[in-house]
């Protein structure tokens, strides 16, 4: 079994959605139980639906080959939802028992936890945070002799792999769990991977609408078997070009796309593809892109590679079926401007260091200025 951990609309459009693929090709894949890792009442109403049999709807919309698409696949590789808060008991005896492999997508603040979460809970007592929780499932299930857990973790957190499993053994150390066990977590798979998939809106009671385009890049170990293979999920040795044209290129470009929008009054309905459409945004990014951006990736050998990024991401961005709000990219946006545009610019300077980057740099003073 594949125990998901977040009932997102981006990993039904994605990991649940090539599950299914997969499965509709001919694959014996693991079904699928999502967890509802908060108290969230909204997200609650989803686990009900991921319990009926006839699946949940994924709409892909956009340009794939120049061709439009508008295809409705039908999600079938769930089987049910489970609260972690109301069905702990139950969630213990998946994960201990019949858990394969465990996925993850909980936030930019998935792997954050309260301070009074470094005390252990009591026999019983549901863990606060996801680490938490996860920390205790995997106690219990190394409690029970189990085999060791292949970890898929999805949150957009460099090498997450490597940081989760660094947060669950530092909280295991914390909770005075042994060496045992701490022996048995690095006996476990923690896998780094790389989403990229544009889903922008949730349907009621489950389901989305998502881009056709979408990679999931998962970085190989030895032990490694996916529960599935699909064409979008590809396996490699180096997960930095992969990260760095994503970051850098598309979630780079949505940042750019936020602070014009901030700066032209920040309309609460203006969508990315409207702001396309203008006839002034496509031509001054695509200048961006190929004065400053393409050039930067070439200093670090990767230039071939971002001309055809770029090209997809024009074609992302100018999807005439998606309203990917504006508003909603602007969240946290100084933190996003750090990492996405500063840290194009210190990437490449590292290189490179007397390089010209004068729009970045007007984006990145624009946080300090902000602040001031």
């Amino acid at each position: 079994m594949i125990v998901q951990f977040g009932t997102s609309r981006f990993l039904q459009a994605h990991v649940d959605l090539f599950a299914s693929q997969a499965r509709d090709a001919g694959q014996d894949v693991p079904p699928i139980t999502i967890v509802q890792t908060t108290g969230d009442a909204e997200r609650a109403k989803r686990l009900r639906a991921f319990a009926d049999p006839e699946g949940f709807p994924v709409i892909l919309r956009g340009i794939e080959a120049g061709k439009r698409v508008d295809q409705t696949v039908h999600v079938r590789s769930v089987i049910g939802g489970i609260s972690a808060v109301a069905d702990w008991a139950v969630l213990v005896e998946l994960v201990a028992g019949q858990a394969k492999v465990l996925v993850s997508n909980t936030g930019d603040t998935g792997y954050h936890f309260l301070p009074e979460d470094r005390a252990r809970p009591a026999a019983g007592q549901v863990p606060g945070g996801f680490v938490p929780k996860l920390t205790s499932l995997l106690h219990a299930r190394w409690q029970r002799g189990g085999a060791p857990l292949t970890l898929l973790p999805c949150e957009l957190v460099p090498r997450n792999g490597d940081v989760l499993r660094g947060v669950v053994l530092d909280l295991a150390r914390d909770w005075g769990l042994g060496q045992g066990f701490a022996a048995w977590l690095e006996t476990c798979l923690w896998i780094s991977t790389l989403v990229d998939r544009i889903v922008s809106t949730p349907l009621e009671p489950a389901g989305a609408v998502a881009e056709p385009y979408a990679l999931w890049a998962v970085e190989r170990q030895p032990g490694l078997a996916m529960p599935f293979t699909h064409p979008q999920v590809v396996l490699t040795d180096d997960l930095e070009p992969f990260e760095r044209l994503k970051l850098h290129i598309l979630n780079l470009g949505h940042t750019w796309l936020a602070q014009r929008w901030h700066e032209a009054g920040a309309a609460p309905a203006q969508t990315v593809r409207a702001m396309m459409e203008d006839g002034v945004t496509l031509p001054a990014l695509r200048s961006l892109y190929v004065q400053e951006v393409v050039p930067g990736f070439a200093m670090r050998g990767l230039g071939a590679d971002a001309e055809a990024y770029v090209e997809t991401t024009l074609d992302r961005f100018a999807n005439p079926y998606l309203d990917h709000r504006l508003a909603d990219i602007y969240s946290h946006h100084h933190a996003k401007i750090e990492r996405r545009v500063t840290g194009f610019i210190d990437w490449v300077r590292a290189q490179v260091p007397d390089l010209v980057l004068p729009r970045l740099e007007a984006l990145a003073h624009s946080v300090s200025e902000t602040a001031a």
